[in-house]
């Protein structure tokens, strides 16, 4: 990320959920909201015109929806995309699905934490894809379901300990700040040991650590 704040345009029909996230976002010395907007046409045009860094747009707005908003914005078709975060009350893999198809860089439940909240944000600036730990753990199941885990020696015999032990937290859906808790160690440390992970598996993201680890069937002691 550049030494700038990134710039957030946050889209919503209710003026209070846009208020608390521009209360969350400005109060972080690295982002600050540079827009609103109270519909999904009115969000395209703002994003447009003023190229925000990050877009956090509900899924039902009036005119045009989140998701055609990710995909106006962000989608395989654009050509200079943007950022895009999708917010929504209802936890339905469909809407998920469809995000991700549409260049969505993440998926969050309005009931997330606003730590969550900010790491999504944080992601999508550093090219991730952060989608709410709820919804997470159960895709992973249920993509993984069909199949029964394959053992994970051969797989977690190149992560240590700590590193296993982070990776299966990751898969049951903590955040960053709750593993440093959980091991008592700092949050720098808990990204570092992450980014071992990631390259170690050749995952591009906490959402690939934790699919591997419910894969090979690491994602529960």
């Amino acid at each position: 990320m550049t030494g700038r704040p990134a710039r957030v345009l946050v889209a919503d029909d209710q003026e209070n959920i846009r208020n608390a996230f521009r209360i969350i976002l400005d109060a972080q010395p690295d982002m600050t909201v540079v827009a609103e907007a109270a519909c999904g046409a009115t969000a395209v045009e703002q994003a447009r015109h003023l190229r925000p860094d990050v877009v956090l747009a509900d899924i039902r707005m009036p005119r045009i929806d989140g998701l055609e908003v990710a995909r106006l914005l962000a989608g395989p078709q654009v050509t200079d995309p943007i950022r895009v975060v999708v917010v929504t009350t209802f936890d339905l893999d469909d809407y998920v699905y469809t995000a991700l198809r549409n260049g969505a860089c993440g998926f969050l439940l309005k009931r997330s934490s606003p730590t969550i909240l900010v790491e999504a944000v944080r992601a999508a600036m550093s090219g991730d894809t952060l989608i709410s730990p709820q919804i997470t753990v159960r895709l992973l199941r249920n993509l993984t379901a069909p199949s029964p885990p394959r053992s994970g020696r051969v797989d977690s015999a190149r992560l240590t300990d700590r590193e296993l032990q982070i990776a299966r937290l990751v898969a049951q859906g903590h955040t960053n700040a709750e593993i440093a808790a959980a091991l008592f160690i700092s949050p720098g440390t808990v990204k570092n040991h992450i980014a071992g992970i990631q390259r170690k598996l050749g995952a591009r993201n906490r959402v690939g650590i934790a699919a591997w680890a419910w894969d090979t069937g690491n994602a529960t002691p």
